[in-house]
């Protein structure tokens, strides 16, 4: 019904210069996860949350991370169990069949094409505020793009183009770069707790919700905690784009296990303790739609210095964010074109470093397109979409395989499988039904133009039908 399926020996073997190299180990691996996760949704999402939930976007951060806790175990334990490229697209190719592994890769595509263009736009917010800041203006025209009387936003582009220039020059070299400035910005965010925390305020908890619980749509916005929950959501994702280095780890039952669980507990005590500083120091009126909350709040404390420190460190850092889901967004291309789902001819490595340089340029090419024409909580709402359904089959795939291959040997075993994939299934449905309709119609659009390439081109050309 829905395909043929990929034996679970098939997905780890590879024909002659198809494969990729493994060159990463364990610290690269939780790099490569705090990385993707710390990044644009605590740097400038926080200002977007406060907007749509009050003080309560301290909740929605405890609730996007719940939920992606339950995903976070599920990858772990189908990363060690299918030590293969592709993450959730491969894993759904092995446990529910080739059409829904289609849906689900082309919804990561929109994923990570969007988180990176998001990140590349709001790297520029911190960057054109961190010159304004010292007395230099810019032209608005190559700023913004054309939804804010702009041209094109071109810090944007450049950043998404640079980034993909140093994934050209290799996966090991690319993630080594990752590791400083993933230090560079845990230092940043604790200088601002330092800063921010003494400052805190019971005052500006006060109310805590003001509007409600639930996503309640008016005058065509969102508001909520569960609206805010769906937008922050992508502050915690990233450690899905440690399950796409899975071919590249030199040893995957083990880095791979330290890796997802390792960044999620990291990330998820950072998370907590910024939101708490930031709504506590400033009126979250304030901090709305601020395209660099965490500089505000500093500035806003009669820390000047400081509030320039953490915005250069976010122009400094935020690209290891781009890095990390451009090189998880080239490997789904990759594993897509090599089952010949997408052109073959797209499926190569370089021999000099192992990495998959014609699809990593098209990929960068397309992404700075979109970050200099786009703004970005629409962005960041459509990136959501494609992975809470990428989680949604996760969870799914995890359930499925603890049925269909009970004696697969499983480096790492998740507790409960039955109930953490029901939860991250439930939970993100709600998540996915929580974000605007007109992101919901959008992403409908965005698979139903797949669904119609893969039955006129994929399926036909398919490795696994040939």
């Amino acid at each position: 019904m829905f395909g043929p399926r990929k034996s679970l020996d098939a997905v780890t073997q590879h024909e002659a210069g198809k494969a990729l190299a493994k060159t990463l180990s364990w610290p690269h691996l939780i790099a490569l996860g705090v990385g993707a996760i710390v990044g644009t949704g605590i740097y400038t999402l926080t200002g977007v949350g406060a907007e749509r939930a009050g003080p309560a976007v301290i909740l929605a951060f405890a609730i996007a991370g719940a939920v992606c806790a339950c995903a976070a175990l599920a990858y772990a334990e189908l990363a060690t169990m299918i030590p293969a490229a592709g993450s959730a697209y491969t894993f759904s190719y092995a446990a529910l069949g080739e059409t829904i592994a289609w849906v689900v890769g082309w919804s990561l595509i929109l994923e990570y094409s969007l988180a990176c263009s998001t990140v590349a736009v709001g790297w520029s917010g911190y960057l054109v505020g961190w010159i304004q800041s010292a007395g230099i203006h810019l032209p608005h025209l190559l700023l913004t793009g054309p939804h804010d009387g702009g041209l094109v936003n071109l810090p944007a582009v450049l950043v998404a183009l640079a980034v993909m220039g140093m994934l050209v020059a290799g996966t090991r070299e690319s993630a080594t770069l990752n590791i400083v400035l993933v230090i560079i910005k845990l230092v940043a965010l604790g200088i601002f707790i330092a800063f921010a925390l003494p400052a805190f305020n019971a005052d500006n908890l006060h109310p805590f919700m003001p509007y409600g619980f639930a996503s309640v749509e008016n005058g065509g916005e969102k508001r909520g905690v569960m609206a805010a929950a769906a937008i922050v959501f992508f502050a915690f994702y990233g450690f899905d784009a440690v399950a796409t280095s899975a071919e590249e780890a030199k040893r995957p039952g083990r880095d791979l296990t330290i890796g997802i669980v390792g960044s999620m507990l990291v990330c998820t005590l950072i998370y907590m303790a910024v939101a708490v500083a930031a709504i506590g120091a400033l009126p979250f009126q304030q901090l709305a739609n601020s395209p660099e909350p965490l500089a505000l709040v500093l500035r806003s404390l009669g820390q000047p210095a400081a509030g320039h420190l953490i915005a250069l460190a976010a122009v400094i850092a935020l690209p290891s964010v781009i890095l990390v889901m451009m090189y998880g967004q080239s490997r789904i291309f990759f594993v897509m074109a090599r089952d010949g789902l997408l052109p073959r001819a797209l499926a190569t490595v370089s021999q000099r470093t192992g990495a998959p340089t014609r699809i990593t340029v098209l990929t960068g090419v397309s992404i700075a397109l979109v970050a200099g024409i786009f703004r970005l909580d629409e962005i960041a709402e459509l990136a959501n979409a494609g992975t809470l359904l990428a989680f949604i089959a996760v969870g799914a795939c995890l359930m499925v395989l603890r049925k269909t291959a009970p004696d697969q040997p499983r480096l790492f075993r998740c507790p409960a499988p039955y109930l953490v994939g029901t939860l991250a299934i439930l939970g993100c449905l709600y998540l996915l039904t929580s974000l605007p309709s007109a992101t919901l119609v959008r992403f409908v659009i965005w698979n139903f133009a797949g669904l119609v390439f893969y039955f006129a081109y994929g399926r036909r050309r398919s490795l696994a039908a040939a």
